[in-house]
């Protein structure tokens, strides 16, 4: 499996979407769209706009737009990697996911809106808080002290701070196998996967944090949990938002966060769908590599997700920065961005419809190259006739 260039090698390479990237700053703005327009119009139908540009417009760009499969030449990813360009695009949207999330709160309680308009803000509310996970999960992995710290700061919105040590430590470790709660499996729906992965992933954090405390000789309940620091700043941001703005910002709060929350279980739920990582005899793991993700080279939306959507080059090389990933041949490959894959998400008989012989001729209908849902697993072998030999 490699890595192909369509580069020029004998010119100086230029990243023809160095400039979109500055999308990943104005795309969360759109939670004032709606606001604006509906302070214009006095309708508040026009808070469903936003709503439907994500699930919409975004997918119909990335349908129109195709798909970017050119990579950087690795001669050209130092000098990419140390261009403080691309880091200043996510220090500048950190602030820009905080206002945007305070303002949403502000706007829900300031404003006399219908049930449907109250619930319009909640999606973009708890869009922007999965924008929030998502730059999380981009700095989370770097080695910096501030891109690390912001990394933290950007998950307390949503209360999703554990992320930042579930993922980096748990996930990463575990994924595409049977004991990872954040890989989904073939036959589970997204709404049984949610029931094992937000509190899977909340388990394993924790008994990541403290053992590595505890090895440390350092108190778990303490300032130097990596747990506790972006908890604590949940806790301030939020107890300000009901001081300033009163005891009803926080149904609002609760519900745009758990919405956000699920912005990310869609996300686990489709970037590793059924994909296995084979088991050594010693009860180890293989190593991670590309084809052990679900990719997508859309382009639109890569560009407001910072690569997210390559994803098998991140699980493979996870300190690689978002503007230097790549794309390889012959991955396991998602028809649609994930804005589009979430709608079909949603909808468990079109996902299986989509994505189930998908897979199967990834795994060439060996079960034993699949991770099944064990509650599933007979019915599956015989639905699908999946050989089973050892």
């Amino acid at each position: 499996m490699t890595a192909t260039s369509a580069i020029d090698k004998s010119a100086p390479y230029r990243d023809r979407k160095r400039y979109a990237w500055l999308l990943s700053l104005l795309i969360p703005t759109t939670v004032l769209v709606g606001p604006a327009l509906m302070l214009l119009t006095g309708q508040a139908w026009a808070l469903w706009l936003p709503v439907v540009f994500f699930y919409s417009v975004v997918p119909l760009m990335d349908y129109v737009l195709g798909e970017d499969q050119s990579n950087p030449p690795e001669s050209a990813v130092p000098a990419l990697d140390a261009d403080v360009y691309y880091r200043w695009i996510t220090y500048l949207l950190a602030p820009v996911l905080w206002l945007s999330f305070i303002f949403s709160a502000w706007f829900a309680t300031h404003t006399s809106l219908p049930l449907h308009g109250w619930v319009a803000l909640v999606l973009i509310c708890g869009s922007v808080g999965g924008f929030c996970i998502n730059l999380g999960h981009e700095l989370g992995h770097k080695n910096t002290r501030l891109e690390r710290a912001l990394a933290k700061i950007v998950l307390a919105p949503s209360g999703y701070g554990h992320f930042y040590v579930e993922h980096n430590r748990g996930h990463h470790r575990d994924v595409a196998t049977p004991t990872d709660p954040a890989s989904s499996r073939m036959g589970e729906s997204i709404y049984r996967f949610v029931l094992r992965e937000m509190p899977g992933a909340a388990r394993r954090a924790w008994v990541l944090e403290r053992t590595r405390l505890q090895k440390a000789g350092l108190p778990v309940l303490s300032w130097h949990n990596d747990i506790v620091q972006p908890a604590l700043l949940t806790l301030a941001l939020w107890s300000a938002l009901v001081l300033w703005l009163g005891w009803t910002v926080l149904p609002f709060l609760l519900v745009a966060s758990l919405w956000a929350n699920f912005q990310l279980t869609s996300a686990n739920y489709i970037e590793h769908y059924g994909l296995l990582r084979q088991q050594r005899a010693n009860g180890s793991f293989e190593p991670c590599q590309p084809h052990h993700s679900w990719n997508s080279n859309h382009i639109f939306s890569n560009w407001i997700v910072f690569h997210l959507q390559r994803h098998s080059d991140h699980h493979a090389h996870p300190l690689r920065r978002y503007q230097a990933l790549r794309h390889f041949e012959n991955l396991p490959t998602l028809p649609s961005g994930y804005f589009g894959m979430f709608l079909v998400a949603y909808v468990p008989p079109l996902w299986r419809y989509v994505m189930d012989e998908r897979l199967l001729r990834i795994a060439g209908r060996d079960a034993n190259c699949l991770n099944l849902d064990p509650r599933q697993r007979e019915a599956l072998i015989a639905r699908y006739a999946l050989t089973t030999a050892a």
